[in-house]
């Protein structure tokens, strides 16, 4: 059960939240990455003023984190936002494998407001000739060349 500490936390991120949307930076989104009692990353929406659809709080808050961390596992991390995860931020969080999430306001909540990310939880599930945006194969033995080369490859690090 969350208690004072997660309160408190989730307080911040909803405060980025206000500060990028009292700013114009983009929509009322902000997130922090927090280890142990330590905020070591913190984001807020900046779509619009730095024109990056992938721009959003959760994504900025990771990114900063790990530049910080000098890491790209947040393992013993846990994340607070102020919305629910999109299907893009859900991935990062993914990749950057933080122990747990915490989020305030839900995603029908967010498309309440006009941002309903269900087309793309939809979209996923088609069939690649049937998306909005078709993702059309074009296989090249190049390209499988430099995965082989990636699998033999002695000195690589996984993540």
């Amino acid at each position: 059960m969350p208690g004072e500490r997660e309160r408190r936390f989730m307080q911040h991120a909803i405060a980025l939240s206000r500060k990028g949307m009292d700013n114009g930076d983009g929509g009322p989104f902000g997130a922090i990455v927090v280890r142990g009692d330590e905020i070591v990353g913190e984001g807020w929406n900046q779509v619009l003023t730095s024109t990056d659809p992938t721009a959003h709080a959760e994504v900025v808050a990771i990114r900063e984190a790990c530049k910080r961390l000098g890491t790209f596992q947040l393992h013993d991390c846990e994340i607070y936002t102020s919305c629910e995860p999109c299907p893009m931020c859900l991935g990062a969080i993914y990749w950057a494998r933080p122990q747990r999430v915490y989020y305030a306001n839900t995603k029908e909540d967010a498309a309440a407001i006009d941002f309903d990310d269900s087309f793309i939880y939809r979209e996923i599930e088609k069939d690649h000739t049937d998306k909005k945006i078709p993702l059309i194969a074009l296989p090249d033995p190049e390209a499988l060349n430099v995965f082989r080369r990636w699998k033999e490859k002695g000195d690589k690090k996984l993540y």
